[in-house]
């Protein structure tokens, strides 16, 4: 047997797989979560002899670690005959050091594949089959074909309740889940779809400066231009493992980490990636990513925000109703008390657009000095929600006693007090390169597109780029006098903003101006 990995081959007569032995390389690759990638030469032998082609799934294995992973193949020299270069994702979970010594394989049949046909052709499934997929999509043995059928599949067909209370279980139990020795423990949740509404950190510190158990666990952005853990580190350490979220929360009632450190729920992302790129949004899959990272987390009462607007996610009354309704049949499924606070959703909530705005705007909010009004009162109606659900006050009582905890600086005390404990507070960036975007005409605002609004922030380079993003000037309603302010860009680079000024030069697309 060769060690340095040329030519060595194992039979495994009990499955008819031969393994390869082929010396790893790291080659500095990421790909969407959960994804692992292998590299092989486009001459390998392994793969003629093998029938291996390009987007091939394989398995790697290194001692008793293994990973599924897709498999790309070079012609230019990044990989030698005998290598195998693998990603990120693949060397992490394999514990690879440089010069190991990997086995290739063909997979297992993946017996999930059987269940997602079911699913295909128009029949119900039961918890155990949603188990068996969930598992198979964490391992990375779907393809993107797959994870393609599978998220066209709950969407065409939609799932029923039982359904969405059967991939709700297999996606908390695919991740970890986290236990308090308390009785109550509160979340909140938007559903997302406004620009800004940065409300979390803000309620969380009420609710922590009150006594009251928020280990809020947040979501980087996907397509959004900010997520609140891309927020908060512009302000605080939010990579936490497990150990250090539980020493946060006991010496501060509460903290504000991201949820992707301590893998809550880890298929959320993988399916939420396939969703977007589609452009689909299932109402089952909806509920279960929701539901199943707050019990993850160990809630046991949720609130959940739910903007409503033209260009918001949900658009309608009617649409609202018929998601909150699963949302809170789900959540009684699992003992979950929740609440559905609708709200406005016809413009973003705040100043800010991106991480580093955003996160200037919850400082100017907690220090009292004169914040986006619109960011505090939600904020506050989303903390009094959460403390008459929990019933640390009887209903009807919530929001004065959470804009008392604000204006008395009790929140902003609590919420330096969980940066420090997450590993010290911090001044968010600020951009080196802006432009104000002018009315052409003047007029009364009538619309602002937030889907446009959002997209012109990405294209200034948030999330990536902290500081980018962008500042509103005007609110809906308002008097707008022809080359008025309407919102600045911002951007860490001039070609960041000038790629994103060349779409939006006079803001016509995001700003609805009439008179």
């Amino acid at each position: 047997m060769k060690r340095h990995g040329l030519d060595e081959r194992t039979g495994d007569a009990a499955h008819g797989r031969s393994r390869h032995a082929l010396k790893a390389r790291k080659l500095g690759l990421t790909a969407k979560p959960g994804e692992a990638i292998a590299v092989m030469p486009e001459d390998c032998f392994v793969c003629r002899s093998e029938g291996l082609t390009a987007r091939t799934s394989i398995m790697v294995e290194a001692g008793s670690a293994k990973t599924a992973a897709r498999l790309l193949r070079s012609n230019n020299g990044l990989v030698v005959e005998g290598e195998i270069g693998l990603s990120d994702e693949a060397w992490t979970k394999l514990s690879l050091k440089e010069g190991d010594v990997v086995e290739v394989r063909h997979p297992q049949p993946v017996p999930s594949f059987n269940v997602l046909r079911k699913r295909v052709y128009g029949n119900r499934l039961e918890r155990s089959d949603f188990t068996g997929i969930v598992s198979d999509l964490v391992a990375g043995r779907y393809s993107d074909v797959h994870l393609a059928s599978f998220v066209t599949a709950c969407s065409a067909f939609p799932l029923d309740l039982q359904e969405m209370i059967g991939l709700t279980h297999a996606m908390v139990d695919a991740g970890k889940r986290l236990s308090w020795p308390q009785q109550v423990i509160v979340d909140k949740h938007s559903v997302g779809g406004l620009p800004g509404n940065r409300t979390t950190p803000i309620v969380v510190s009420i609710i922590a400066a009150l006594g009251l158990v928020m280990p809020k666990t947040s979501s980087r952005a996907i397509t959004s231009p900010a997520g609140t853990a891309d927020t908060m580190e512009t302000l605080a350490p939010v990579d936490l493992d497990v150990d250090r979220i539980r020493e946060v929360v006991a010496r501060q009632n509460g903290c504000l980490a991201w949820g992707g450190a301590v893998q809550l729920s880890p298929a959320d992302d993988i399916i939420i990636g396939v969703e977007k790129a589609l452009d689909l949004d299932s109402t089952g899959q909806l509920v279960a990513s929701v539901l199943s990272k707050k019990i993850a987390a160990g809630a046991t009462h949720l609130v959940i925000d739910m903007p409503i607007g033209p260009t918001a996610k949900i658009r309608t009354a009617q649409a609202a109703d018929e998601l909150s309704y699963w949302l809170q049949a789900v959540a009684a499924s699992f003992g979950l008390k929740t609440r559905v606070l609708p709200g406005p959703g016809t413009q973003p909530i705040g100043r800010g657009i991106g991480p580093a705005l955003e996160a200037r705007d919850v400082l100017a909010v907690l220090k009292q000095q004169e914040g986006p009004a619109d960011l505090a009162s939600r904020a506050c109606e989303l903390a009094g929600a959460l403390l008459e659900l929990a019933e640390f006050v009887p209903d009807g009582q919530g929001l004065a006693l959470a804009w008392q905890t604000l204006e008395s600086g009790r929140a902003w005390q609590k919420f330096q007090g969980i940066c420090e404990a997450q590993g010290g507070m911090r001044d968010p960036p600020v951009s080196t390169h802006r432009q104000v975007i002018r009315a052409t005409h003047s007029g009364t605002l009538r619309s602002i597109d937030n889907r446009q609004l959002a997209k012109l922030a990405k294209l200034a380079g948030a999330p990536a780029a902290k500081a980018a993003g962008v500042e509103l000037h005007c609110r809906l309603g308002e008097a707008i006098k022809d080359n008025a302010a309407l919102c600045t860009v911002h951007a860490e680079s001039g070609g960041e903003l000038d790629y994103a000024l060349q779409f939006y030069a006079d803001g016509a697309a995001v700003f609805g101006i009439e008179g």
